[in-house]
């Protein structure tokens, strides 16, 4: 969820989640009328036979989806763990509640098993975001040994980077540039702020595009149609953050086919809004506060750490402070404001790097603001944080199943419960979703079915993933989901942030033994783990 301000490139692409959305991406939407499938209908047929050796080698169509073997989609950087890929487009209708609606195509590429004798049943990605690119998560997923014995699929979601139409929106990355030199949450700000939403939907809405076309009931559709294309009988999930969301989704409406499915870093569609973003940023900056106030050296160091940052953020939402800061690729200093919301999405992506976080705290409260502001500054203004996310998805998933069915009161009744001592103005502006509200409303597209936001019931074995320091998606997700997940595994692994699974060869490795024994994954590697040895500073 989407979900991307983290100093490391690693770090930053799984920070962008929903992780993930830049600053002014919070939005999305679904048609009025647009009808989910019944969950138990087979939504196309394949017309071929199911070869799982020759996934992605031969043309088919899957009612009105049509595969089409072809070159790899393109990504920002060369991806060597798609050298050996077997890739294609698979063509959907843009709007499938309309007869006339126009083609888009998405980008697929099939990574092949390690093993020489793969298992028949892959693994397909579901990527955060909203408008992350499956196909540019290849590496992490090829790096966590995801394929040792399976091919893996990426396909990219719709609208994304190497879909077409890709619904990228450049001038609102320059605008969360140019945001780190204004008071964050500053009515000035928001104006700015809505109005590069506004030139966005412009632009894409002249281009032609269905933007109430762009949710999950359709990108769930996609991926059942992907399935049938290829001619899989079955296979397996695996989201990470904002993928989290789809799949829940993905799994209730198109359950067909499904073997198993891992989520990581969980948003269940059923509570998504500002509250539950502000619960999740409450729990891992508690288990992050708990590791340091447990570790002697830190505790002696940075005693009362919690109660610091909350102070902080009081003091700076009053009292914001400015500094100039070095960012690598920019010639000149870059201006940096914090106030009170800076710090606390500064903080919600710092859970990444949480070995300097108390010392960087308590820099800032001596009047030493530089590396938080670099760390803020950095995230917006490197070269990954342009011309990658799918805004256009974001605002389609946001606005049209988020904001419909969360209203102001809630949103801020949540954040008053998570932080009761954070002033109004920080507290109207979720982490991640600032000015959510004011951007749905001149993307202006219909709210979703009211069953977009069922809990998701099944009895497809499912490992529910969570990170004991995860700011973003928070660990309680795990149980929650699983109360309605009749075969459920909740793991959680502790001192990791969002998206355990790009972090932790714990994580990996009962991902992996998830997917060749769903019902009884291997969790011993759990024992033993050690909190993160934290910085102590002069």
């Amino acid at each position: 969820m989407t979900l991307d301000h983290a100093p490391r490139r690693h770090h930053r692409r799984i920070v962008r989640r929903l992780h993930a959305v830049p600053a002014a991406v919070a939005t999305g939407i679904l048609i009025t009328g647009l009808l989910a499938i019944p969950a138990h209908a087979e939504h196309g047929t394949s017309t071929g036979p199911s070869t799982g050796a020759a996934i992605g080698t031969v043309a088919r169509t899957a009612g009105d989806a049509r595969f089409e073997p072809g070159p790899c989609p393109k990504t920002p950087e060369p991806i060597a763990a798609l050298e050996k890929a077997r890739c294609g487009t698979l063509t959907v209708p843009e709007n499938r509640a309309r007869p006339d609606s126009r083609r888009i195509t998405l980008g697929v590429a099939i990574v092949p098993a390690a093993a020489a004798k793969p298992k028949p049943d892959p693994i397909v990605w579901l990527a955060g975001g909203p408008g992350d690119d499956a196909v540019g998560e290849a590496k992490m997923a090829i790096d966590g040994g995801l394929n040792r014995d399976r091919d893996v699929i990426f396909m990219s979601q719709r609208g994304t980077y190497s879909a077409d139409p890709v619904l990228t929106c450049p001038n609102i990355d320059e605008f969360n540039a140019r945001a780190v030199g204004l008071v964050y949450d500053a009515p000035s700000t928001e104006r700015l702020h809505v109005e590069a939403t506004r030139t966005c939907r412009d632009r894409l809405a002249d281009r032609g595009a269905d933007l109430g076309a762009y949710n999950d009931t359709e990108s769930a559709a996609d991926y059942a149609d992907l399935r049938v294309a290829l001619g899989i009988d079955q296979w397996n999930v695996f989201g990470i953050s904002y993928g989290t969301h789809l799949a829940l989704i993905y799994m209730r409406q198109h359950p067909q086919g499904i073997r198993s499915v891992g989520i990581d870093g969980i948003l269940p569609p059923s509570k998504a809004g500002s509250a539950l973003t502000w619960s999740s940023a409450r729990q891992g900056f508690d288990g992050l506060f708990k590791a340091c106030a447990e570790q002697p050296a830190c505790n002696r160091r940075y005693p009362h750490l919690s109660a610091t940052f909350d102070r902080l953020v009081r003091e700076l939402e009053a009292h914001p402070v400015t500094t100039t800061v070095t960012v690598p690729g920019r010639p000149k200093p870059v201006k940096v404001v914090l106030d009170g919301g800076a710090l606390v999405n500064w903080m919600t992506s710092a859970t990444h790097v949480a070995p300097g976080v108390p010392r960087s705290l308590d820099e800032l409260a001596h009047g030493k603001p530089q590396r938080i502001a670099e760390q803020w500054a950095g995230g917006k203004l490197s070269p990954e944080a342009f011309g990658r996310t799918a805004h256009g998805l974001a605002y389609g998933v946001f606005c049209s199943e988020w904001v419909p069915y969360e209203s102001r009161a809630e949103g801020l009744r949540g954040g008053h419960d998570a932080f009761p001592s954070f002033p109004r103005s920080v507290l109207a502006q979720a982490p991640q979703l600032t000015f959510l509200r004011p951007d749905c409303a001149v993307w202006d597209v219909p709210a979703a079915p009211p069953s977009i936001r069922d809990v998701t019931r099944s009895d497809i074995p499912t490992l529910a993933l969570s990170g004991g320091f995860d700011s973003q998606t928070g660990a309680a997700a795990g149980p929650y989901v699983a109360r309605t997940l009749s075969r459920a595994t909740v793991v959680t692994v502790p001192y990791e942030p969002h998206v355990v699974f790009a972090t932790s060869r714990c994580a990996q490795e009962i991902t992996v033994s998830f997917f060749d024994n769903p019902t009884a994954p291997q969790t011993g590697c759990l024992t033993g783990l050690e909190p993160p040895r934290f910085e102590i500073g002069p």
